[in-house]
């Protein structure tokens, strides 16, 4: 499993403000929030149409193809 910074570790929480794409499709929360990787999937997933894709940095999208294999299965359904 990969931890960067903005993951805790031993719990797999991601803070929403830490990844740009994550924090303009989870607007409605507060960027402080800790998620679960697998509430971070279900976000991406539902909200995909408003992800930059150009604009997702390098840790942003390494999160995101983990999470895709992790919780998709190795599927992104959008």
């Amino acid at each position: 499993m990969m931890h960067n910074r903005f993951m805790n570790p031993t719990a797999d929480l991601i803070v929403i403000g830490e990844l740009p794409q994550l924090r303009l499709i989870a607007w409605n929360r507060d960027p402080h929030d800790a998620i679960t990787g697998e509430e971070a999937f279900d976000l991406y997933e539902r909200n995909w149409r408003f992800v930059d894709q150009d604009a997702l940095e390098p840790r942003e999208r390494a999160l995101l193809d983990r999470l895709v294999r992790q919780y998709g299965h190795g599927i992104l359904h959008v």
